[in-house]
Order: structure tokens, then sequence, then C-alpha cells
């Protein structure tokens, strides 16, 4: 009776609800246009994490580690006159760029002179300005070379690659104006190269951050089309009717347009996930058409009356895409429930997004059908298809005469599966998305091989005392630490204070390079009668000592090696670090709690690590979560544990399979492929649901057999199925046009069990009722 009332009520208030769908379209239209896209790292932790308090603690002392894009060339030229001067001019022009804080290269170093009769030091330019002949340069390149400081920072240690380090400010880094800026940069440095003869190659955090999201912003309106493209294509192809095609792109556009519309209505930005929505959406909601339109014509054939064929269809079809939207939008909004902000977001607006495509649709399909011609001859054509009739007739003999033959088959390809998964292995990289011929991935391993890496890693110390850091005993503790990391091929030189006053002493001792080292304590004392200079210029030391200097950070950059890798150097480290710091040798014991030192491992890197390492957890729990959500959907329509098992089965085996799948072909577990498994469930319990609702009303309604019920069942819902499983497979099948491989892996996995899905809904799913029924009637009449 609810769902009879509801079709009165649309139908009898067409005029009313096409004003009130124009009036939400419109002002979803207007809250669309204030899109914008994130700019800040995308924020996978929840707030409540150690390790993002840690990090968050980091970046209020010490500002954001992953500010500096790097420019880096190899060549024997970089020293050659002509070489060397548009090098300089160009370090200078990228410094002269609005949002630009500081340029580092080999072209504006310093060196520190011992200024005797002012007791302090100098800061004296190794390039005071831009020479004038090459006799300039080589005593330039002579000098650069006296100094270990630079060595692996500005050049390699090889000596034939060079990099120049642009730092952003924190106010640009995080906001659109990166990207003009990033091109900026790029532009100059594509111009210094093409002038010479030289590749250039880009890289550092805010570089590839912001071609990420040049890349998402491009995917999104790509996806969007194709979604559109082929969606309605296939669809103008089963229904041979335009007028059906017209009535679902309109659909397709008023979802998109409410999708981005309910996004910025929750005050969210574009990420790589909440891009994804928009394609989607026009994908997932389109089956909601096509058994709207398949039962009106269905019912227009039984006896010619367009409007009480429309009430049925709204009647029927409400109730079933309802429950069917229901479970699909679990799959996502159990994501909901991961604490991560990435997730949630994502989780929470396709959820929504999801049950207002399906209001939207049920409303707007049923009104436009209303208003229009009934259906021709030529429109219910397809309900009878030679080719669709001929498999669903195979499927019901197959139902009907082969069952163990179906079971011990299925037994098999579980159990090959099964072995599949355990060859799964979780793993991450920071540019796993991009494929291995893309440019940033590329010129990232030529920076790592060249320079080691460019993902930060850090340790900050915390002291507890002013003036700590300072202290000679912590000094020697922050050296030890620096030659465990040194022993890791995976760690670019440190950035530190003892790296600093190793380069102070080396000027305090004339220069010479063997004076590179942490003096000793009296040694220091003397250095510390030049603290003037110094606190002349806080530069030197403001961005690795707080003010109190209390706290240092030492800064590692690190080789994208994977979140394992990462992992396996946390957890090797800090306990050696817990050790140096904190483990008095003497004594053969710890420091009391008191006298502790916090010295802790975080960086963006490390972030990264912990982050995915989070997700992969909390998405196998999501998946076990949508799992259970769908039992309970299941329950509320069918009071029978049976029905409830064997309705979630032809839902799973297909993720067993897929996993096994991925296992086989060694794709990584990630946060983009394991989302695979929550999103096709959800999706896959619609033709659970579909069938399940059809069998049950021909049981109750029409008094039939089992083997009646099942025959018809297949025959009639087996079409709207068959077509709905073809444009999930194809609408999901978009993605393997993405330049993620992310986002190639999920639109081919969610294709690929979907696709299973279907076929198991439709074979697998009856077989069980038809082999359980026997003993004891699942639902009686």
């Amino acid at each position: 009776m609810f769902w009879y009332n509801i079709s009165k009520i649309i139908l009898k208030n067409r005029r009313s609800w096409l004003v009130f769908l124009t009036f939400m379209t419109v002002l979803m239209g207007y809250m669309a246009s204030k899109i914008q896209m994130s700019y800040e790292l995308a924020r996978i932790l929840p707030q409540t994490d150690e390790n993002y308090k840690l990090y968050e603690d980091f970046k209020k002392r010490f500002g954001e580690d992953g500010n500096v894009m790097v420019i880096a060339i190899e060549s024997d030229k970089i020293y050659e006159l002509t070489v060397f001067n548009q090098w300089y001019d160009l370090a200078k022009s990228v410094k002269g760029i609005e949002g630009i804080k500081n340029v580092v290269s080999n072209t504006n170093l310093f060196e520190i002179v011992r200024n005797d009769s002012l007791m302090k030091f100098d800061l004296k330019p190794i390039v005071p300005q831009k020479p004038t002949n090459q006799a300039e340069v080589d005593s330039i390149r002579k000098k650069i070379e006296t100094f270990p400081f630079y060595r692996g920072f500005v050049y390699s240690k090889e000596g034939n690659a060079h990099l120049m380090a642009v730092t952003f400010d924190q106010a640009k880094l995080n906001s659109k104006g990166r990207i003009t800026i990033t091109k900026e940069i790029e532009a100059a440095a594509r111009a210094f190269g093409q002038k010479n003869g030289i590749d250039v190659h880009f890289s550092g955090m805010p570089f590839i951050r912001t071609n990420f999201i040049s890349k998402v912003t491009a995917e999104m309106v790509k996806f969007m089309i194709l979604a559109f493209l082929v969606t309605i294509g296939i669809l103008f192809l089963f229904f041979r009717s335009i007028r059906t095609a017209l009535f679902t792109a309109l659909l397709v556009m008023v979802s998109v347009v409410w999708s981005v519309g309910i996004i910025v209505l929750l005050g969210y930005k574009i990420t790589i996930l909440l891009g994804l929505i928009p394609p989607l959406i026009i994908v997932i909601g389109i089956p909601n058409t096509i058994f709207l339109v398949n039962k009106y014509q269905e019912e227009f054939l039984k006896h010619g009356d367009k409007m009480r064929a429309l009430s049925v269809a709204i009647e029927k079809i409400g109730k079933t895409t309802f429950l069917a939207n229901v479970t699909t939008s679990i799959g996502f909004f159990v994501f909901y429930f991961t604490g991560s902000p990435l997730l949630l977001e994502f989780g929470l607006v396709a959820a929504i997004c999801i049950m207002a495509t399906w209001a939207v649709s049920l409303a707007l399909i049923a009104i436009l059908l209303s208003y229009s011609a009934p259906p021709s001859a030529k429109n219910v054509r397809h309900l009878e298809n030679k080719y669709i009739t001929s498999f669903l007739l195979f499927v019901n003999n197959l139902v009907h005469t082969r069952r163990t033959a179906l079971y011990i088959f299925i037994g098999v390809l579980v159990a090959i599966s099964a072995f599949g998964m355990a060859r799964l292995h979780a793993i991450g990289y920071i540019v796993d998305d991009l494929p291995q011929n893309d440019p940033i991935y590329a010129d990232l391993k030529f920076i790592e091989k060249h320079f080691h890496g460019i993902v930060p890693f850090e340790v900050i110390i915390d002291t507890k005392k002013e003036n700590g850091v300072l202290n000679p005993q912590i000094l020697n503790k922050i050296k030890l630490m620096q030659r465990e990391f040194a022993k890791y091929k995976e760690f670019t030189n440190p950035v530190s204070v003892v790296e600093a006053i190793k380069f102070v002493y080396q000027g305090y001792r004339g220069g010479d390079e063997k004076y590179y080292q942490l003096p000793g304590a009296l040694e220091l004392q003397k250095l510390a009668n030049y603290a003037g200079s110094i606190r002349g210029n806080e530069n030197l030391f403001a961005s690795f000592i707080d003010r109190t200097k209390q706290s240092t950070r030492i800064s590692f950059q690190c080789a994208d090696a994977g979140t394992v890798r990462i992992k396996e150097l946390v957890d090797t480290l800090q306990p050696k670090i817990d050790t140096i710091f904190n483990y008095d040798r003497e004594a053969g014991k710890w420091l009391p709690k008191e006298a502790q030192i916090d010295a802790r491992i975080t960086g963006n890197g490390v972030v990264f690590m912990k982050g995915n390492n989070y997700l992969l957890k909390n998405l196998v729990e999501s998946t076990a979560l949508a799992i259970l959500l769908v039992c309970v959907v299941m329950a509320t329509q069918f009071f029978d544990v049976r029905m409830i098992v064997i309705s979630t089965l032809p839902s799973i085996i297909p993720l067993i399979i897929t996993a096994g799948v991925m296992g086989y072909l060694g794709i990584p577990l990630k946060p983009t492929t394991t989302l695979v498994f929550s999103i096709a469930f959800g999706i896959s319990s619609d033709g659970t649901i579909y069938f399940l609702t059809k069998y049950k009303d021909e049981i109750v309604n029409r008094n039939m057999t089992v083997s009646q019920a099942i025959t018809e069942t297949i025959m009639y819902t087996g079409i709207s199925m068959f077509y709905t499983g073809i444009i999930l497979f194809f609408g999901f099948g978009i993605f393997i046009a993405s330049n993620f491989k992310g986002t190639v892996f999920l639109g081919t996995l969610v294709s690929i069990t979907l696709l299973m899905g279907m076929i198991s809904n439709l074979v697998l799913l009856p077989a069980f009722l038809m082999t359980l029924d026997k003993r004891k009637p699942l639902i009686k009449s």
C-alpha cells in the first residue's frame, strides 16, 4: 500500500514535481559552480591518531616539510660560462616569482668566514655576482667542492648531476595559485634546457601534488563524458528508443549536477576520490531507469493502459530499486566509519548521491514517460531479444538440471581463488598510481638515482629543556643517530643542527674540508663566543631549531621505497633512536622517564605509510561491515536465516574470485584496489534483491511452484539484470582510460566482479533456491 500511494503522489502531482525538481536542479547547479579542488595533502589518518598529532605538532613548530620543488639536470656543461650564467638567471627569475620563498642552487651558495676583529662570522656569497669569464666559474666550482655540506644536496656525490631546490611559501602551497607557479617554473626551466640541449627533470612534493590534482580535474571531466556516452549508447542499443535514451540523458545530467552540488553543500573540495563520484553516479544510476522502463513496458503490453502501467511500475520497481540502492549506498557509506577524513567524505557523499539519484530517477523518468507517447512495437521488441532469451533459457536449464555440476565447478573455482588470495600483498608508493612511462615517475627515479629521493622523512627531538639542543651530549647523540641513518641507501644526507655546526666549524677553522666535523666541547665553547653572528642570521638555524632551542628536527629525504620498506625502516630506526637518546650504556639501564628525551620519527613519507596501512586495515573491516549491514537489510525482507545466507553468497563468491585474480596477477592491495570489495559487494547485492523480490512475488501473489517461480524470474527479471550487468561492466570499464594505475585497477576489478556478480545472481542464486526449497520452503505462499 505504501508504494501504491507513492505512485499516486508522483503521477497526480506531475507538474508540481517537475517544478520542484527544476528548482532543486537550478539550486544544485548554482552550488556546483562553486566547486573547488583540494590542493592540500590528502587527509588519511583520523585526527585522534597519534601519528597525525605528532605530524601536526611538527608542522606547527617547523612548518610544512613537503614544500620543496626540485629542478635537476645531468650535464658536464653546467660549469661552462654561458650555461652557468643561464642557470644563474634561472635561479634568480624563479626566486622572483610571487609565492616562492627561497631558491638554492650552486649559483647562490655561501661560505662562512671568521671575523676575529668583530668576533663574529660573516656569510660570504660564493657567487657574489654573475661571473664574466671562465676562470671565475672554475674558481666557483673549486670553492663549492670544498664544502661537504653541499655535496649530495645541490650536486650529486659523483658531481655530474645538479639540483635547484625551490621552496614554496606556505600560503601558496595549499592554494590554486600553486598550479600557476609550478607551470611558470617548469616553463622557465624547460626553456633553459632547450637552449643548452639539457634534459630537465622535475620532482618534489609540490610538483607531484600539483600534477596529480591537474590530472584529477581533467579525468573527472573525461570520465563524465565517457560514462555518459557509453551508458546512453548501450541503453539505446538495448531499447532502440531515442526517447528513452534522451530521458536517461536528462536524468544523467541532473544527477551529475546534484552530485557536485552535494559535494559543495557538505563543504568538501574535489579530491582524487571525490572526483570519481560524478561518473560513478552516472553508471550506478542507469539501472534504476532500466528496471522502471522494462516493468512499464511489460505492464503496458498486458492491458495497453499507459497510466496504469506507470502506476504498477512505480509501485513494484520503486520498492525493489529502493532496497537495491540502499545496499549500494551501504557499500559506500561504510567508509564513513573508517575514521579517515578522505574516505569519510567519499563514503558520505557517494551514499547521499546514490539515494538522491534513485529518488530523482523514480520521479523524473515516470513523469517524462507519462507525458510521452505509449511504447510502440519497436520499443518493446527488446523484451523478446532472441539472443538474450537463448542465454536465459540456457541459464534456466542449467539451474534445473545441472546443479550438482554447477556446485562442483563453483567449489573448485573458489578453492583456486583462495590459493590466489594467499599470494596477495599490500604495498603502496607515493607515485605508484602513475604508469612507469609517465614523466613524473621517470623524473622521480632520476632524482632517486642521483640524490636518493624527495620524500620527507623527519626526526623531531624535544630535549624538554631550554637551549637543550646545543648541549654537547645531545649534539653527539644526534651525530650517532645520523650515522645509523647513513647505513641505509634510501636516505639523503641530513639537514640538521649538527650539519650546520660542522659547516660553521669548517669556516671557523679557515675553510679546510677536514674540519667539517662536530667539534669537541671546548671547541664548541669557542664557537659560542661567535654566537652573535648566528643570532644575526637566524635563518641559518630557524628552519630546524625552535625559538627556545628546546626542540630540533633532523631532515632527511627518502626514496619512494614503498610502504612495506618504509615501515621496516621506521620499525628498525625508532628503537635505535630510543636507545641512543635514552639508554645509559655505562649504567646498563634506561634513563628515568622524567629525564628521557622525546625523539620520534615523522614526516610526509611516514604519515603516508601510516595512512596507507591504516586504510588497508579499515577497508577490510568496512567490507565486513558492508556484508553485515546488507544481511540486516535482507533480514527485514526474508525472515529466514537460510535466505539471508544464500542471498549474500552470490555476491561474496565474486569477491573471492576477484581477490584470487589479484593474487595471481600480482595486483597489490592498496586503498584504491581494496575499495573494490565493498563497492562491488554493495552493487552486486542489487541483483540479489531484484531476483528475490520477483521470486517472492511469484510465490506469494501468483501461487507458483518453486520451479515455475524460478523460471519466471529468470526469464523476466533476467532481461533487466542482463542489461544492468552489461552497463555496469562497460560503465566501470571506462576507468581503464585513467592515467592513474589505481583507478585503472579499480575500474577493471569492479567491472569483472560485477559481471561475475550478475552471472552468480542469475545462476547460483536460483540454484540455491531450488536446492533448499526442496527440503523446506524458504518462502510460503
